[in-house]
């Protein structure tokens, strides 16, 4: 059950114990602080036990009713009963009164008659029919006045009792209640917060190992898996951070390295023309040929930088322009293929390159096409063979450099787009371990996806790697 609607029903059950608690007390208070009237059976039973003396008599005297004799013995057995009599006989006269008060001034006393119970202020007055004992015919009647105080109703101890009861029960359930229901959010809501709370505190410190965990279900075993997703993205995203820290310092040592060995060379190269080394025109123009290669890679290298910086800060710039792809393509693959074979490695150009519209970034897309060819001079050897081919495929236009060379690793192939990673060699192979920043290809994923084409790859451990990049036609 949630807490929720737990507390709802506490809520219910609380606001029951409540009402019933208040009814119980209204109707205490009612009934205590209530006059007491007696009940008209109570009363009638009262009056037939007090008046029976009375009544024997006069079934038996009533012809003697008026004597002195008879009336002083009514007046005795009315005053035993604590009650007044007046005695009436068929005709209205009133043959007897046991006080003067009874009746003043009345001449027919049939009009008094109240055969049922009659309550006045502070008295009941009732009549009964008197009857001849042995004829049994009525020959009077007999009006009875008794003091409301006369006849006192017995109080029933079990009413007052049963609502006592009732409403310390009620108290009680209300007070058990309210405990169960502290205990209960102390335990399901209090204490579930305070360890969130030092949960919270060692993520703050940077500690994200702890799990966090609520064994129930509910809105809090909610809100502590929310939690632990959260620690868990925070964990991720830490490593993350950290692996792409330690990348940008190794990233900064590679730069170093890569940019310190091409300008120790170019220096050598100056200071030995500067000393007149070189005896011809040849060896000349063979340093310069060298210094040209290592200012070459110095500016792919900056380029590289400039573009990494650049898709960090999400301002990589591609301003495509709609051109046929046979010229712009040719214009990118001539100084390309030049280079290729001054590095010792065979060049084969695209024998047939489709000649359609499309939307191009020609810097950009060489940027591209010049890391895949300098990818494959690094991971080839001299007499390989670097080529370049062009299609159409799908309503695009397919680019692939493909080269004979030592191919990409399997354990390699599923991250090799991805930034700072730099494939390693078989460690059987002998093979120096590649330089290079690792930020190339992935530069060249996101020029090629900003043009809305895809960039992918097959390779054969030993047989070479062949990477190809679409570009959507106009």
């Amino acid at each position: 059950m949630s807490f929720r609607n737990g507390f709802k029903r506490w809520m219910a059950a609380v606001l029951l114990l409540l009402l019933l608690a208040g009814s119980t007390s209204y109707m205490a208070a009612k009934d205590f602080s209530a006059e007491r009237e007696p009940s008209p059976a109570h009363v009638m039973n009262q009056v037939r036990l007090a008046v029976n003396p009375l009544m024997l008599y006069l079934e038996q005297n009533h012809e003697r009713s008026g004597t002195e004799e008879a009336q002083a013995e009514l007046k005795r057995l009315a005053a035993a009963s604590k009650v007044d009599l007046a005695y009436a006989r068929l005709d209205g006269t009133v043959s007897f009164r046991s006080s003067d008060s009874l009746l003043p001034g009345v001449d027919n006393a049939n009009r008094e008659l109240h055969y049922d119970l009659y309550s006045a202020k502070r008295e009941f007055k009732i009549a009964f029919p008197v009857l001849d004992e042995i004829s049994q015919k009525q020959v009077g009647n007999a009006i009875y006045f008794l003091a409301k105080d006369r006849l006192v109703q017995p109080e029933s101890a079990l009413r007052p009792a049963l609502l006592l009861l009732v409403l310390a029960v009620s108290f009680l359930s209300i007070a058990s209640l309210l405990f169960y229901m502290r205990w209960s959010i102390d335990r399901r809501l209090l204490s579930p917060l305070v360890r969130l709370k030092r949960h919270a505190e060692e993520i703050r410190k940077g500690n994200y190992g702890e799990t966090a965990a609520y064994p129930e279900a509910g809105e809090m075993g909610d809100l502590y898996a929310m939690f632990d997703g959260m620690r868990m993205e925070l964990l991720h995203s830490s490593i993350r951070k950290n692996k792409q820290d330690q990348a940008q310092k190794e990233l900064i040592a590679n730069i170093s390295h890569e940019i310190k060995t091409p300008i120790t060379t170019i220096k050598a190269y100056a200071d030995a023309i500067l000393e007149d080394v070189c005896t011809d025109k040849e060896t000349m123009l063979d340093y310069v040929g060298v210094m040209r290669s290592h200012i070459d890679k110095m500016a792919r290298l900056t380029e590289d930088l400039l573009l990494h910086a650049l898709r960090d800060l999400g301002r990589i710039a591609v301003e495509p322009r709609e051109q046929y792809s046979r010229d712009v393509f040719r214009r990118m693959l001539t100084p390309i293929g030049h280079y290729v074979r001054t590095s010792g490695l065979s060049y084969v150009e695209p024998e047939n390159m489709p000649n359609v519209l499309i939307g191009i970034d020609a810097v950009r897309i060489e940027q591209v096409i010049s890391n895949l060819v300098f990818n494959s001079i690094k991971n080839s050897s001299p007499g390989d063979t670097i080529q370049v081919d062009a299609g159409l495929e799908a309503g695009k236009l397919k680019i692939t450099v493909s080269d004979t060379g030592r191919g990409i690793l399997p354990q390699d192939m599923p991250f090799i787009l991805e930034r700072y990673y730099r494939g390693q060699p078989p460690a059987d192979s002998g093979m120096i371990p590649q330089t290079g920043t690792g930020i190339g290809l992935s530069i060249c994923k996101t020029i090629v996806e900003a043009h809305g084409g895809s960039l992918s790859f097959a390779s054969k451990q030993g047989q070479g790697t062949a990477f190809s990049f679409t570009l959507p036609l106009s």
